[in-house]
């Protein structure tokens, strides 16, 4: 059948998603989804849009959203740009801003999504080591490039580089676009969007299928000066006039209106990975430090492939990645209080002694 497709298709690797198996009694804890359910509001706003408006196209600026997002944030809407999901704002950030004669550069460690646009779009690229610890040494990117971009909280580490640090990796690279992906942000860390006013250079990517218990919906937002959101904006018009449905733009704004259920909702997914830490650190795991809805551990005792595969035989299933460097950690999603008390006591009683 690839007789037909077009050289291209041949020689991509596509990004191999986590793994959404149908099991009943599932304890799922591999791909980083909000262990509590979106806002009511957000719920109520669903409801209320599911009517004959869907015959209609939604707006495809989707005005209420950039606004709602700009409000929040206390910035100018015309540094706001919406797609579906936050991959798609990524991949559109590759095709914009970082296609470049020399290389991007990102960490050797990081979201697998990364190398993948790169070849997509045929743009070269450069990986850099993270230092012995897992963290982004940032004069490491102090050299020719033909951008930055890495996460923060990085994926699948949990690390987290402080807003001082990028404001220096940002000064060292005033000609290059640094983009900061910040999927996890919420859990912990500072936001780069305050830096965005004074960084031309400076693009921030942040989703709601995280902290706003948004998979589902497919919103993601990117933050920056208003040349660079025009970027995307041409990508985005020459690719799908109208990347979020009706729905997806009431439930989002609704999202962010309810500040509160925001707040309590990612506050008490930090209190669970804190006792999810000190619980496997009781086991005898290695926790990295996260400021992520995740973390990334270690046991020196035991094969992360078999502690996989004994958490898989008592329906339990977290993320382990068969990658240089990383093949002995977990990347383990904080669910709920009840969830990570199963998973501590299953490691408990059936790893071996």
């Amino acid at each position: 059948m690839n007789r037909y497709w077009s050289d291209a298709v041949k020689n991509l690797t596509p990004y191999v998603p986590g793994e959404q198996p149908r099991i009943e009694n599932l304890i799922k804890l591999n791909t980083n989804e909000n262990p509590y359910p979106p806002s009511p509001k957000v719920l109520l706003a669903l409801h209320n849009e599911a009517n004959s408006g869907l015959r209609l196209y939604p707006d495809p600026d989707a005005g209420r959203l950039k606004k709602a997002i700009a409000d929040f944030y206390r910035i100018s809407a015309d540094s706001v740009f919406v797609g579906n999901g936050s991959d798609e704002v990524l991949a559109h950030a590759f095709h914009a801003l970082l296609k470049h004669d020399e290389p991007v550069l990102f960490p050797d460690v990081t979201y697998s999504f990364y190398p993948v646009y790169a070849r997509l779009y045929d743009i070269d690229y450069e990986t850099v080591p993270l230092d012995e610890h897992f963290g982004i040494r940032i004069e490491d990117y102090f050299r020719q490039n033909g951008g930055i971009i890495f996460p923060n909280p990085n994926a699948p580490t949990g690390r987290v580089l402080e807003t001082g640090a990028i404001e220096r990796l940002l000064k060292a690279n005033p000609e290059s676009v640094v983009v900061v992906d910040e999927a996890y942000i919420d859990f912990g860390g500072e936001s780069a969007i305050s830096l965005t006013e004074r960084h031309p250079n400076l693009l921030v990517i942040q989703t709601l299928s995280k902290s706003r218990s948004l998979a589902g919906l497919r919103v993601g937002f990117a933050v920056g000066n208003p040349e660079l959101i025009e970027a995307l904006e041409r990508i985005k018009n020459s690719f799908n006039s109208y990347p979020l449905g009706r729905l997806a733009i009431s439930g989002a704004v609704a999202a962010f209106e309810d500040r509160e259920y925001f707040e309590a909702t990612r506050k008490t997914v930090m209190i669970s990975r804190e006792k999810l830490n000190q619980g496997l650190e009781a086991l005898g795991f290695s926790v990295l430090p996260s400021k992520a809805n995740f973390v990334f551990a270690t046991h020196p005792d035991h094969e992360a492939s078999l502690v996989a595969s004994i958490l898989r035989e008592n329906n339990i299933i977290v993320r382990h990645f068969r990658l240089p460097r990383i093949e002995q950690y977990l990347r383990i999603t904080v669910g709920t209080d009840e969830q990570c008390a199963a998973l501590l006591e299953c490691l408990k009683t059936k790893l071996p002694a």
